[in-house]
């Protein structure tokens, strides 16, 4: 564990990486409640208008009908019910959308718009999901260790005598990002804005909220009951969803790890100039001046040397 010696003191990093956490909870937190709470209050308030409108154009109910019946359509919903279409629409357990339930579960999106009903199908999800998680993530790292040994076939091949080491890293890392970027990210909404009638945008934003395991469910392939789609369509869905998961957690460790490494590094620096700062004698402002200078560097454990 790397701790920062400052003035004497010694500061966890984990304690600053714990607490810088807790800001960018609190950062996310106030900007979507200033984004999405005046909206919400706008949607509901026209929603409850429309409620009237139609108590008026329909003078038979009354509100408590209305209120029953919304409750109805609220259950179905949560049930897998869509409420537009009719009794003939496709079942939401047929073999492609049950294997595609089933990639959501091991792959813990649930996104909720379709769940088990019955309490047989509920006992199993949840027998399924205790083996299908550490099954998945066995398989992604495996995946994983897979597209780590292809960049670094990728980076013997195209050594050459004299070209520098970090630039070869760089030179692979680069092809890896910018190929999973276009196979997982770019193209995906394209095909999904095509089928599903989405704008590009929306289809962006369900590549990336699936693939990172959020999962909202606002926004799900497949379900639309006026569109007809091929019978594999969900399963192929499934498939990339996989794969993506695999590329997206090198993409995020890799992140982490570059992040973590410049946190640690600033936080080093700062320390350096708050002891710099006291006052030196005469004597030592020629080595306090080498100490604050010299390039930092990061041990092989991980952690940082100390500045005093």
């Amino acid at each position: 564990m790397s701790h920062l010696v400052v003035r004497g003191r010694r500061i966890n990093w984990t304690l600053v990486l714990v607490l810088g956490y807790l800001f960018y909870l609190l950062l996310g937190a106030m900007v979507f409640q200033l984004l999405e709470k005046q909206a919400e209050a706008q949607s509901r308030d026209q929603f409850q208008l429309e409620k009237l409108k139609f108590l008026q154009n329909y003078t038979c109910l009354d509100k408590q009908a209305l209120e029953q019946f919304v409750q109805v359509i609220l259950e179905a919903w949560e049930k897998g019910v869509n409420p537009e279409g009719n009794s003939t629409n496709p079942s939401n357990w047929d073999f492609s959308n049950s294997f595609f339930f089933a990639g959501t579960v091991v792959t813990t999106i649930g996104y909720g718009n379709l769940a088990p009903s019955t309490v047989a199908g509920q006992v199993f999800c949840v027998f399924y999901a205790l083996f299908g998680v550490p099954l998945n993530l066995a398989f992604l790292n495996q995946l994983g260790k897979g597209l780590n040994a292809h960049l670094i076939t990728l980076e013997r091949w195209v050594h050459k005598p004299g070209r520098a080491r970090v630039q070869l890293q760089t030179l692979a890392l680069a092809l890896f990002l910018t190929a999973g970027t276009l196979l997982f990210l770019v193209f995906p909404p394209m095909i999904f804005s095509y089928v599903e009638g989405w704008s590009y945008g929306e289809g962006f934003y369900f590549t990336f909220i699936t693939l990172s395991t959020i999962g909202f469910g606002d926004y799900v392939v497949g379900t639309d009951p006026n569109k007809h789609y091929i019978s594999m369509y969900r399963s192929l869905a499934a498939i990339w969803i996989v794969f993506g998961l695999a590329w997206l957690a090198l993409v995020f460790n890799l992140g982490a790890d570059l992040m973590e490494k410049f946190l640690q590094l600033k936080w080093h620096n700062l320390g350096c100039q708050i002891s710099a700062a006291r006052t030196p004698r005469s004597w030592e402002l020629g080595a306090a001046s080498a100490q604050v200078n010299k390039p930092i560097g990061i041990a092989r454990d991980g952690s940082l040397p100390v500045c005093t």
